[in-house]
């Protein structure tokens, strides 16, 4: 045998599939992002606050309170960002594009909670920018800064 039958023989079916196997919350979000695909093929007229009010609604705390406080601060800094959910989670989205979104700490089992913004927010800052930041609380100086960033990633 040569070396590259070698390694092949020796990795058994059950380590290929572990490595790459979805963990059961990412097969949920899957999902979640399959019935909103469906919803809106299907031409189901989503009522994208009710929908996101909804999903906070089923958050843990402290998940939750940060969850109101951002789509607060989202509705008040960029009205004409439309909310949605997406993968399950609150977003925010101009053009059907998701802006940004939030992600609960619970959702994926991690740590701190995600404040998380996509490819079509303008926050562009030379070559190098952030796309998300952790949350494990927020202050007053965080609000203040979240909604500058909405602000711009609106525009």
């Amino acid at each position: 045998m040569t070396k590259s039958t070698e390694k092949a023989a020796d990795s058994s079916p059950a380590q290929d599939e572990t490595a790459v196997a979805f963990t059961d919350e990412e097969r949920a979000a899957m999902k979640e992002r399959a019935k909103e695909v469906k919803a809106k093929r299907r031409g189901t007229k989503a009522d994208g606050e009710a929908d996101v009010l909804a999903k906070i609604a089923e958050m843990e705390e402290p998940d939750r309170a940060m969850a109101e406080k951002i789509h607060a601060i989202v509705k008040a800094a960029a009205p004409e960002l439309a909310p949605k959910t997406w993968y399950g989670m609150p977003a925010y989205a101009r053009d059907g594009k998701v802006v940004c979104f939030f992600q609960s700490a619970a959702k994926f089992k991690a740590r701190y909670a995600t404040l998380g913004f996509n490819d079509a927010a303008h926050l562009d800052e030379g070559a190098m920018w952030p796309t998300a930041f952790a949350l494990t609380q927020l202050t007053a100086a965080d609000e203040e800064r979240i909604a500058e960033l909405v602000k711009r990633a609106a525009g």
